[in-house]
């Protein structure tokens, strides 16, 4: 039908009113759907600069908020929080009450923020405070004081008590300082990791003094994958004595290492750096097969290693483990590895998961250092250690004072309660040695019978009772 024949039937003599009208209606049209797009565009705009879990503002806004700071000239302070337990609660519960987790930690911040700092979520379980203004720093830190305050108590998320902390670094740019937005946040950043190493639940201000640290671990770092890939690191073993037949019953490995320079760098030194840069993991295998295949010819004695709470934390590990132990040929029954508390602590589901997985080989577990930490009844009990080694302070002090002795027993006491095997380390004079035998250890492991040896020489001391011998070196230190 054509236009003209519309115009008639609707009474218009012409059909201009009807084109007038269409293009009206056209341009009513194209306005609404013009009002629509805005507002989607600032609804995108929005969700740009919002965390869409917490509804809080991201690290994107961060960004901007900090330009409006720094164009007042004012000073600005900046607090990055990382929750210390939220793995765990992730772990343990799962992903829904993580989540749940995340956001009412988010309230507690908003409703202690008030109105003196903007509150950001910049992802994970990581968070973020800025302040603009002429004490921005005092305030912010008692902002996060009183955080790690309210956080020291249990969160309440989905009618369960969950126990969370934080630990914050801090960071500052005063009025005329050149600093951008992203400088500030790795400060804070470097700091938050220092407030960890410290011990956690604290806030830490940036120093330039961790910078050259870092640098100085970056150094070590490097030499470390030198000297692993040249072959700088060699082992000794520490044999450890029956106390009632005095022949060698097990021995520890020792690690060592000696620079391309001849240097000799201390565990205490190069374990730490290992650590925290990731390549503790390698090192550790390197040990563990080497003495795993050193230990190999030794019959019926046990291999003592110590593990470090990183390598425990690497969830691959007892797979590692059980691959080394078939590679080797070595029987597991004659392995025992040698953790602390740290390990536990840290991260117990994940210790506890690793620790069933390696018990399964028939590996047994010894807890290290006991009596130099806080090792509850109870956390005994849920680790289900195979032996207690008496920390060296232990012994040491329970020869000079009858409440060091008293102490020294009841651990004894409660270890033969739980069926753990007990060794007394750092033994050095016999009137200790007579102590701990009398006392009820089993093992004796010190200076009074042997200093580290290398593997070449374990083999002669093997079958035979041993007399004293009196030490001649630095008593060593251990691998952590």
């Amino acid at each position: 039908m054509s236009l003209a024949m519309v115009s008639h039937k609707i009474g218009l003599s012409s059909p201009a009113p009807v084109l007038a009208a269409g293009s009206i209606i056209f341009c009513c049209a194209v306005a609404v759907l013009a009002i629509l797009g805005l507002r989607h565009i600032g609804r995108y705009e929005k969700l740009g600069f919002t965390d869409s879990l917490t509804a809080l503002p991201n690290r994107r806004s961060l960004h901007v908020d900090f330009q409006k700071h720094d164009r007042a000239g004012q000073e600005i302070a900046l607090a990055l929080i990382d929750l210390d337990g939220f793995k765990l609660v992730n772990d343990h519960y799962g992903h829904f009450v993580g989540d749940a987790a995340i956001r009412e930690c988010a309230t507690i911040l908003k409703d202690l923020a008030g109105d003196e700092a903007s509150v950001y979520r910049l992802g994970g379980d990581e968070y973020a405070l800025l302040i603009g203004g002429p004490v921005a720093g005092t305030v912010l830190e008692g902002l996060c004081r009183r955080l790690i305050e309210r956080l020291a108590k249990p969160v309440s998320v989905d009618d369960r008590r969950l126990t969370l902390g934080a630990s914050i670094g801090l960071s500052r740019k005063v009025p005329g300082e050149k600093l951008s937005s992203s400088e500030l946040l790795r400060r804070s950043d470097v700091a938050m990791y220092a407030s960890k190493r410290g011990g956690k639940m604290r806030c830490t201000w940036f120093s330039a003094a961790f910078d050259q640290s870092r640098e100085q671990l970056k150094e070590m770092d490097d030499e470390l994958r030198a000297g692993l890939a040249n072959r700088e690191f060699r082992l000794n073993y520490q044999p450890l004595v029956d106390s009632r037949t005095r022949k060698v019953v097990a021995v520890e490995c020792l690690l060592r290492w000696e620079r391309a320079d001849g240097k000799r760098v201390g565990p205490n030194i190069f374990i730490p750096v290992a650590e925290e840069s990731g390549l503790i993991n390698a090192i550790g295998l390197w040990v563990l097969r080497q003495a795993c295949c050193d230990a190999l010819e030794w019959d019926d004695i046990t291999l003592s290693v110590n593990i470090s709470a990183a390598q425990l934390r690497n969830p691959e590990f007892p797979i590692q483990l059980g691959h080394i132990l078939e590679e080797t040929g070595f029987d597991p029954e004659r392995l025992e590895l040698e953790i602390t508390e740290t390990c536990l602590v840290l991260d117990p589901v994940v210790a506890e998961r690793s620790l069933a997985v390696i018990r399964g080989f028939g590996v047994k577990i010894s807890l290290d250092d006991f009596g130099t930490g806080y090792a509850s009844i109870g956390f005994l009990r849920q680790f289900r250690f195979e032996k207690l080694k008496l920390d060296r302070s232990l012994v040491v002090q329970a020869g000079e004072d009858e409440g060091s002795r008293a102490m020294m027993l009841s651990s004894i006491t409660v270890a033969r309660a739980m069926k753990m095997g007990v060794t007394a380390e750092g033994v050095e004079t016999q009137d200790q040695a007579d102590m701990v035998r009398a006392a009820g250890c089993d093992q004796i492991q010190g200076w009074l019978y042997f200093k580290a040896l290398p593997a070449e020489e374990i083999a002669q001391h093997l079958g035979k009772p041993v007399g004293t011998a009196t030490p001649t070196e630095q008593r060593d230190s251990k691998v952590a």
